[in-house]
């Protein structure tokens, strides 16, 4: 799969991100709602999955019935937000394995800057699905692949909840051969580097710390 944005613009994602992006609704909301939509996103990310088929007995007879091939797949968490995905997802692939990558965003010069990474082994042969909510200027995204690039990931891709076009550029230009799986395409983002009209910091919302603009 060559670099792609799929907008998965499912009725459903659509109206429970407008529930989120609301600035009344509560965490205890916004967590509800942003896992039941990392499942419907996680069905779209997941849908050309290798297959194969095992021998199996049903109540009335032997089958070879379809099953998924290779190694487990691993789910990339870039903390803290992408939890948030990361919960969903779980209960979609509740075998996969789990990876985190920790970063922060400076706040002069923008740039992700790593403080934690652990990763399951054999990523040469999983599929790596990267997420969190907002992709805004792509600075934390292209960062975390890169980082798990280095780890031996080769077939990866990327789930949001939101991008905007400058992160979609700059992801374009980073790491072309990752596909983008999100569920809108925002307008913009201001001067410093916040998704409009976003909704806000998808980690203080989700952990109910304090409010404010939505980190990259």
């Amino acid at each position: 799969m060559t670099h792609k944005v799929h907008l998965i613009d499912h009725p459903l994602i659509q109206h429970k991100l407008t529930l989120m992006r609301q600035k009344n609704t509560a965490a205890a909301e916004f967590r509800r709602l942003l896992r039941e939509i990392s499942l419907l996103l996680g069905y779209e990310a997941t849908r050309d999955l290798s297959m194969t088929t095992k021998e199996i007995s049903t109540p009335l007879e032997h089958m070879d019935a379809p099953i998924l091939a290779g190694k487990k797949m691993c789910f990339f968490s870039i903390l803290r937000a992408g939890d948030g995905l990361l919960s969903g997802l779980l209960e979609l692939v509740p075998s996969a394995r789990i990876g985190h990558v920790g970063l922060y965003r400076d706040p002069k010069t923008l740039e992700a800057v790593e403080y934690y990474f652990k990763a399951p082994a054999d990523l040469a042969n999983r599929l790596c699905i990267v997420v969190d909510p907002m992709l805004a200027t792509g600075h934390s995204a292209s960062a975390a692949l890169t980082r798990i690039k280095q780890a031996g990931a080769v077939n990866i891709r990327f789930i949001c909840l939101l991008a905007a076009p400058d992160g979609i550029a700059n992801l374009k230009e980073d790491h072309p051969d990752v596909p983008i799986f999100t569920g809108a395409l925002d307008r913009e983002c201001n001067e410093k580097g916040y998704i409009l009209p976003g909704l806000g910091d998808a980690g203080d919302r989700l952990f109910g710390t304090r409010s404010g603009t939505i980190k990259d």
